[in-house]
C-alpha cells in the first residue's frame, strides 16, 4: 500500500476512546511513517459518554483547525456529540483554516452544517479509533483515503451483494451529499439540514431494523428532501436483528418497497459505512455515477485535496 504521509490532528467532537493504549499505539505507528500527528484529544477530561464538555471539543476543534503544521483534521470517533457543538460552530471560522475535516456517523451533521454555512466540502472517510487504533490497517480503507485526499479523481466500486436485488442501470451528475442516515433526519427542520439540488445522496448507519430505515428514508422523501436528487446511493446497513414478527420483512423486501414509491433511482452497494472496508467520499464533490444490474462506479471531481 502507498502512503502519503501529512500532517494530522486528532479532534474528538463526539464520544471518548474506549480503548486509550490503542490510540496511542496508533498514534506511535503513523509517526514511525513520516506522519506529524498532533493529538488535541486529552483521555483525562472526558465527561459523560462524551470526550470532554461542549465547550472543551469545541476548542480542540479550533485547535486543531488551526494548527500550522496540520493539513488533515481527523474525528476522532462518533458516537454522539456533534449535535450538541452546531450551535456554537463559526463554520467560517474553522473554513477559513483550509484544513480538510475527516470523519462519518455522527460526523455527518458536521459536514451538512459545513456545506450550507461556507459551502465548503469536507470528507466522509475513517476516523482514528475505528481504522487508526488498530493492530493491522485495512489496506482498502487507508488506500482509498490516500487516493482520494490525493486527487484530484477519486474512483469508488461497488458490487450488489443481494441475488435478486438488482440495481437499476443508470448514468447521472451531480453533487454528492449525504452520510448517517439517523444523522441526517435529525438535522431535518433545522438551520443546518440542507440537500444538495440535482444531488447524488448516499446514506448509511449501523443496528437500524429495516422498517426503521424504511421509516427514516420515507421521512426524507415526506419532507421534500429527495426532491429533485439524481439517485439515492446505500451503502452498508448492518447489525440489526430479524425476529418472526417481520414474517418476510427483511432488508430486501424494505428494498423493494422503496423502489416502487420513490421518485429516483434507489442502487445498492457503494463500500461505505459501519465496515471495515470502507470508502473515502467528498461530501459536496461533483459525482459521475453509473451502475449495471451488479455493480457501481463513482468517479468524484472537484474538491479540495493535500496541497503537497
Amino acid at each position: 500500500m502507498t502512503t502519503l504521509p501529512f500532517g494530522m490532528a486528532i479532534a474528538a467532537t463526539g464520544g471518548y476512546a474506549p480503548d486509550y493504549p490503542a490510540v496511542e499505539a496508533g498514534i506511535a505507528r503513523l509517526r514511525q511513517q513520516g506522519y506529524l500527528i498532533h493529538n488535541y484529544y486529552q483521555h483525562d477530561a472526558r465527561h459523560q459518554r462524551f470526550a470532554g464538555t461542549d465547550e472543551a471539543r469545541l476548542a480542540q476543534l479550533y485547535a486543531a483547525a488551526e494548527d500550522p503544521d496540520v493539513e488533515v483534521v481527523l474525528a476522532l470517533r462518533g458516537s454522539y456529540g456533534m449535535s450538541r457543538l452546531l450551535p456554537h460552530i463559526d463554520f467560517d471560522r474553522l473554513a477559513a483554516s483550509g484544513k480538510l475535516f475527516v470523519g462519518y456517523s455522527d460526523f455527518t451533521a458536521f459536514q451538512m452544517a459545513y456545506m450550507k454555512q461556507t459551502g465548503c466540502i469536507s470528507f466522509a472517510g475513517p476516523m482514528f479509533c475505528g481504522d487508526y487504533a488498530r493492530e493491522t490497517l485495512v489496506g482498502y480503507t487507508m488506500q482509498q483515503f490516500h487516493n482520494c485526499l490525493r486527487g484530484p479523481l477519486h474512483q469508488v466500486l461497488g458490487e450488489v451483494a443481494a441475488e435478486g436485488s438488482d440495481n437499476p442501470e443508470v448514468d447521472v451528475r451531480g453533487q454528492l451529499w449525504g452520510g448517517n442516515l439517523a444523522m441526517l433526519v435529525s438535522l431535518l427542520g433545522t438551520p443546518y439540514f440542507a440537500a444538495q439540488p440535482g444531488g447524488i445522496l448516499f446514506l448509511e448507519d449501523i443496528s437500524e431494523h429495516p422498517y426503521r430505515i424504511e421509516r427514516m428514508v420515507l421521512q426524507l422523501f415526506y419532507a421534500g428532501a429527495l426532491a429533485g436528487q439524481q439517485a439515492l446511493v446505500l451503502g452498508d446497513f448492518s447489525g440489526y436483528k430479524l425476529s418472526p414478527y417481520d414474517n418476510g420483512y427483511d432488508f430486501e423486501a424494505m428494498l423493494a418497497y422503496l423502489r416502487s414509491v420513490l421518485p429516483l433511482p434507489v442502487l445498492t452497494g457503494l463500500p461505505f459505512g459501519h465496515i471495515e472496508r470502507r470508502a473515502t467520499l467528498p461530501y459536496g464533490a461533483m459525482a459521475h455515477l453509473s451502475s449495471t444490474a451488479r455493480t457501481l462506479e463513482l468517479t468524484l471531481s472537484e474538491y479540495p485535496t493535500l496541497r503537497g
